[in-house]
């Protein structure tokens, strides 16, 4: 009985310690501040995928001329993607449709880019998405931006 009991506290106290560094971790991505929650898609193909499947929950942070994109579900502390300000084209904008709706934030809006020569999709807040066109058509002189 009394390993059972030391057993489930000792679990109780491991689930516990991950949930404090899961909630640590995103308090020192969000420290400099310029994040927004982003959902990410990678490598995706032309036509919309409205299964809701591939989709990634995550923190995005600006950071000068690139978006450094977090996993929230993870302990690693570097971006799980770099995206260049430079190599990122908007192609299409719209609302997430079907099983897609569940898979997203209520509020989000998708946008098909392309990153070099990967297509990828980005679903966030219109809030987030307005800051996130400002920032793309913000560039440096002489830097290409290309926003649908």
């Amino acid at each position: 009985m009394f390993l059972a009991l030391w057993v489930g506290g000792l679990l109780v106290a491991l689930v516990l310690i991950g949930l404090f560094f899961f909630g640590l971790r995103r308090r020192l991505i969000q420290r400099s501040g310029g994040t927004f929650d982003c959902s990410l898609r990678w490598n995706v193909s032309e036509e919309p995928d409205l299964s809701g499947k591939g989709w990634v929950y995550g923190v995005a942070r600006y950071s000068e001329d690139r978006i450094n994109w977090f996993r929230v579900f993870s302990y690693a502390p570097r971006p799980r993607r770099v995206l260049e300000r430079s190599a990122i084209e908007v192609v299409a904008r719209r609302l997430p449709e079907g099983e897609e709706e569940m898979a997203l934030l209520s509020d989000a809006v998708v946008l098909g880019c392309l990153h070099g020569e990967t297509r990828l999709e980005l679903a966030m807040s219109d809030d987030a998405l307005t800051g996130f066109l400002a920032w793309l058509e913000a560039a440096p002189p002489g830097q290409r931006v290309n926003v649908a």
